[in-house]
């Protein structure tokens, strides 16, 4: 049996100034070291939120409780500095839109550059020698570090944002739905990079998406999240064959089959509701 990596337990997200709006309410889950687990849930169901609560730059305006401990220790009381050193070295984050997390009039190689050197202390010729590498790893050719992100392809900019994600071996890398904006033959180029290097780098992956297809591919572990509270967790063959919650039931029946025979059924949410509240 793997351990368990990170631990979160009873997370609750609310802006400040209205308490009532619980945003994320209650949420525990443990990943296990090694492993690929996906949080699963439609936009708003506060995934995103949860993962930007891990590594600590949720907006100022919301309130956060619970605890993170990441192999034990509780994240939520290290100071910012400590956190700081954390992210990077650590957990990684890959966003979900690179183009809006490069800064486009910098080179690829620069970026990736500051990326190192922000958690290293090696000098220029290292860190330049460190970039061709980490370009090599995600499948961009070295050459191309001179590249502004506009003369990039979609898949290519994901690639480099996987690549500052890598630069300090990260044991912990969330991924926030790294493959919405790409076509669907890139997306499977860049799931099947993320699990390669999972292996090879022997790291723990937390994977944000929306889509059970993605969750079928790449998970080992999922938990799926609706209005701000996971609703059902197992292993991705529990939760895929056997859902048992009406939320879980719904997503699957809006999934296609790969004949085009499954007739799709749209998410009735008051129906729903009322059978979350008998629950």
């Amino acid at each position: 049996m793997s351990k368990h990596l990170l631990e979160i337990n009873h997370l609750t997200i609310h802006p400040k100034n209205n308490p009532d709006l619980l945003l994320v309410k209650d949420v525990s889950l443990k990943l296990r070291e090694g492993k690929t687990t996906c949080i699963v849930g439609e936009s708003g169901s506060g995934k995103s939120l949860t993962a930007l609560a891990i590594i600590r730059l949720l907006s100022s305006q919301l309130s956060v409780s619970g605890e993170f401990l990441l192999r034990g220790e509780n994240l939520t009381l290290v100071s910012d500095e400590v956190m700081r050193e954390k992210r990077g070295q650590e957990i990684a984050m890959i966003f979900q839109e690179p183009m809006t997390s490069l800064n486009p009039v910098l080179s690829i190689g620069y970026q990736i550059q500051e990326a190192i050197g922000a958690h290293s202390k090696l000098d220029q010729e290292q860190m330049r020698k460190r970039t061709h590498e980490l370009l090599s790893l995600v499948g961009i050719p070295a050459d191309r570090a001179a590249s502004f992100p506009d003369e990039l392809s979609g898949g290519q900019r994901q690639r480099v944002m996987i690549a500052m994600a890598m630069s300090c071996n990260p044991t912990l890398l969330i991924a926030d739905e790294p493959t919405t904006a790409l076509d669907v033959t890139v997306q499977a180029q860049i799931l099947r990079l993320l699990d390669d290097l999972k292996i090879q780098l022997n790291m723990t992956m937390l994977f944000i998406t929306h889509d059970f297809g993605v969750v079928h591919d790449i998970a080992d572990e999922v938990m799926v999240m609706f209005k701000g509270q996971i609703v059902e967790q197992g292993s991705v063959k529990q939760v895929l064959s056997t859902p048992q919650h009406p939320y879980t039931k719904a997503l699957l029946n809006c999934v296609p089959d790969a004949q085009g025979k499954k007739a799709l059924k749209p998410i009735d949410y008051e129906k729903l509701d009322k059978l979350m509240a008998a629950l």
